[in-house]
């Protein structure tokens, strides 16, 4: 019977090839387990970034929201304070935010960030919200109307009132505005707190204009606006006014959110 030598170098070849290919098979076994692991794992950074990015958009949305809204509903009488922030939810890209806010607990907005389908958040939080906002709408003040029997002065059917708040932590100083209108009457005067601050005659709209003096709201200030235009104002609507700062800072408020025309006081 004839015997083969095993420790030939043939033989010994034969042993090393077969080691080496179990060794390549466990490694590439190895690899294709950790591999799909490690891409898993890169997507939770990158998902806990864009709900951190998220939140920080809802901080955002809070603020612009106040510019743009002047906490005022879809209704003539919707006047609304900033508590309405709380439990606002809007989507944004793959995620979502959602605030909290409610000024009875402390002056803080929470804007908390999720990805749509996973559990995993970000939160962003400002504990101090309200130097961030404008100024708004007095919440506890009657609706936007027109003809109120307090006015400076009697003119019939030419004015309207409303009270606006400065909710900010500092004061403020209102140097111009800008008011745009439907109707074809001409605006005369605007009262600030019981002063005359314009008197002129402007159509609609009025581009930038400067107040014959500076009016400041204090923090927490709420003070009157009158606005008398040269003739009765039950035909016209959608009256916007905003009022600017030195500094830049626009204040926009929306009269007449129905766009039906103003109530009577």
């Amino acid at each position: 019977m004839k015997m083969f030598n095993l420790m030939n170098s043939k033989g010994i070849s034969v042993i090393f090839l077969v080691i080496a290919m179990m060794l390549m098979v466990t490694i590439g076994y190895v690899f294709s387990y950790l591999i799909p692991t490690k891409q898993k794992s890169v997507k939770f950074p990158i998902y806990s970034t864009q709900a951190f990015y998220i939140a920080q958009s809802g901080v955002e949305f809070a603020i612009r929201y106040a510019q743009d809204q002047g906490w005022r509903g879809a209704t003539d009488s919707g006047v609304f304070d900033i508590n309405r922030l709380n439990a606002i939810s809007r989507t944004l890209g793959n995620g979502t935010f959602t605030l909290s806010y409610n000024n009875t607990s402390g002056d803080i907005l929470t804007s908390t960030g999720q990805i749509t389908g996973l559990s995993e958040n970000r939160v962003v939080r400002v504990s101090n919200f309200t130097p961030f906002l404008r100024l708004i709408f007095n919440p506890a003040s009657p609706a936007p109307c027109m003809n109120p029997s307090d006015a400076p002065h009697n003119p019939t059917n030419r004015w309207a009132r409303f009270y606006v708040k400065n909710v900010r932590s500092n004061s403020l100083t209102l140097n111009r505005f800008s008011a745009v209108w439907t109707g074809g009457n001409n605006l005369t005067e605007i009262y600030l707190d019981g002063t005359l601050r314009y008197s002129g005659s402007l159509s609609s709209p009025t581009g930038i204009r400067n107040l014959i003096s500076n009016q400041q709201i204090n923090s927490n200030q709420i003070i009157s606006v009158f606005i008398f235009w040269d003739k009765k104002i039950d035909a016209f609507s959608n009256i916007i006014i905003t009022f600017y700062t030195a500094a830049g800072d626009e204040y926009t408020f929306n009269l007449d959110a129905a766009g039906n025309g103003l109530p009577t006081c």
